[in-house]
């Protein structure tokens, strides 16, 4: 069987209702589901040229998400859960922080977020929160999910901008109450229990400072590590990524539409 072929069976079989847990258990299948996206570039209010990759629902008007990838960088752990969110009935827009760059190495993946620069990724992502919400197709509402490093940067996309719903995994969430304030929809969060750098002691002062600042939030926990919703992580934990993607479906059905 040519993998032509495979590519087209499995986005067909994505549209029948594949689980996304499959399709990342594969990885011909995760590869495919993500060439299967729309490639999409835009100029920034600052000016930066960015690309994304663009799921569209089979109906529209409908409701939107942003994705934010892991230090990693735009991998097909992260397209895939973009075109989960398209056939779900999500205009789904996984958008580039790295400018192409991706890795399977810590070392380089380190180098990649330290080269961030915090004020060029905002802009980033408020022009993409902007360009997505003003599409003829969309509803207005929209939502951000990230993943570690980008599990922060949806809380921070969600933050600078107006946001209906916000789904951090194992991200930093070490923003004080008059930040988070700034919010305009409800926060979910998934966190790991053994996780050594997004701990307890940081959830818990998130929790407070949302408390304080009066916004609502959930946040679960997961007798897991960081990097768990991962299936190239040798951290992943199939169970507890399929229980996590499943309670931020539900909140999105509850937030978004």
């Amino acid at each position: 069987m040519s993998f032509a072929l495979s590519r087209r069976q499995i986005v067909k079989g994505m549209a029948a209702g594949v689980p996304l847990a499959a399709v990342l258990a594969d990885p011909v299948l995760a590869r495919a589901a993500g060439r299967s996206l729309q490639q999409v570039s835009m100029q920034t209010a600052g000016g930066q040229k960015v690309d994304a990759a663009l799921a569209m629902p089979s109906r529209t008007p409908a409701p939107a998400v942003m994705l934010i990838h892991e230090w990693w960088g735009l991998n097909d752990q992260i397209m895939s859960a973009t075109a989960d969110l398209g056939r779900r009935g999500y205009m789904a827009l996984a958008i580039d922080l790295y400018n192409g760059q991706a890795t399977g190495d810590p070392g380089e993946a380190q180098r990649f977020l330290e080269e961030i620069d915090p004020s060029q990724a905002t802009d980033t992502v408020m022009s993409w929160i902007g360009a997505i919400k003003n599409r003829p197709e969309a509803t207005g509402k929209v939502g951000t999910v990230g993943w570690g490093f980008g599990g922060g940067w949806a809380l921070n996309a969600s933050i600078a901008s107006s946001v209906d719903a916000t789904v951090i995994y194992y991200g930093k969430v070490n923003r004080p109450a008059p930040q988070l304030a700034r919010l305009k929809g409800p926060v979910l969060g998934h966190f790991a229990e053994r996780d050594q750098w997004i701990n307890t002691e940081m959830v818990s002062s998130f929790e407070k400072a949302m408390t304080e600042a009066g916004k609502p939030y959930e946040v679960y926990w997961y007798d897991a590590d960081h990097g768990f919703a991962n299936p190239a992580n040798k951290n992943y934990d199939g169970k507890d990524a399929r229980l996590a993607w499943s309670r931020t479906l539900d909140f999105y059905r509850q937030q978004l539409r």
